[in-house]
């Protein structure tokens, strides 16, 4: 039996649609936009692009419409060579789709519409055993049904490959589904209500005891300009922390980053890189992703990576 390699993200495909102005609006009030672009994007999608262009060899299963913007996402992730075979396409469902509002500043709002993301069930996910069998990553988030994020989580625990579960957009998950999980990827907030408590990075050894006592051992806490903190099982199962800076950049554009930022972590664990290496890595990622406009259309290529260090 060939080794697992690559990486078989389980998620969402969307299409951004997204909307320039000054200022995000306040609650009832209507500001101009300036510019209106239809791009591709959704949480599994963005982190197969993200991986698949820093060389990895990447499979996405998902749900798309039969329509035109699912016929887009196909052929986006297809060009960035991530194999799309394992996308489904429905006929009697719309592609989902998120509403983006972005500022001057760079920061969003954004509204995310399922559709299709709704039907991807258990049996599209049992179907593709094998495929998830040969991996060395399976990366999953919550932008499609829990019970269809479990049964992959199992799948991949049960075939010894690593599962990285980002845990985003937060919802409460069974415990069984944190077991099968060897890594969590969350951001402060996601945290803060995984862990119930008001600001997880008051006192980092007390949230990475929090952590453990809920049976993760491995943590990623992403803290967008302050970086994140990598959290790993140590001897006698003491947390070890290792804080990781952001890497400075011009920011144009958030959409994405936490997606390249997952998408680069699970590149560099199929490559066999150890977690701390993975992140630094990975804060680079998410930093050139900021400096351009949009999600997949601004993740680097493992050239333009290398040529950064």
């Amino acid at each position: 039996m060939s080794p697992a390699s690559g990486v078989v993200v389980v998620g969402s495909l969307n299409a951004d649609l997204t909307i320039t102005t000054d200022r995000l609006p306040s609650a009832g009030e209507t500001v101009a936009g300036h510019d209106f672009v239809t791009r591709p994007g959704g949480k599994g999608a963005n982190q197969a692009v993200a991986a698949s262009r820093l060389g990895c060899a990447v499979s996405l299963i998902g749900v798309v419409g039969d329509d035109a913007h699912g016929t887009m996402l196909v052929q986006a992730a297809h060009r960035d060579g991530v194999d799309t075979d394992s996308i489904v396409r429905i006929a009697d469902t719309p592609t989902g789709v998120a509403v983006i509002e972005v500022d001057a500043q760079g920061e969003n709002s954004i509204v995310v519409f399922p559709g299709a993301n709704g039907r991807l069930e258990p049996h599209h996910i049992e179907r593709e055993a094998e495929r998830i069998a040969a991996a060395a990553v399976v990366c999953l988030c919550l932008e499609s049904p829990l019970e269809t994020i479990m049964t992959a989580a199992r799948l991949g625990h049960q075939a010894g490959a690593t599962v990285l579960l980002n845990l985003s957009p937060f919802r409460k998950v069974p415990a069984q589904m944190l077991a099968d999980a060897d890594l969590l990827l969350v951001n402060e907030h996601e945290a803060a209500q995984l862990l119930g408590s008001t600001d997880p990075t008051i006192d980092w050894d007390a949230t990475a005891l929090e952590f453990a006592a809920r049976g993760m051992r491995d943590v990623v806490v992403t803290l967008g300009a302050r970086g994140s903190m990598v959290i790993q099982g140590g001897p006698e199962n003491f947390p070890v922390l290792t804080p990781i800076p952001a890497v400075p950049t011009h920011v144009v554009d958030t959409t994405g980053c936490g997606d390249a930022f997952t998408g680069a972590i699970a590149d560099s664990l199929a490559r066999g890189d150890g977690l701390v290496t993975a992140a630094r890595r990975a804060a680079l990622v998410a930093s050139m992703a900021a400096a351009t406009e949009g999600a997949q259309d601004s993740y680097p290529t493992l050239n333009e990576v290398r040529a950064h260090f």
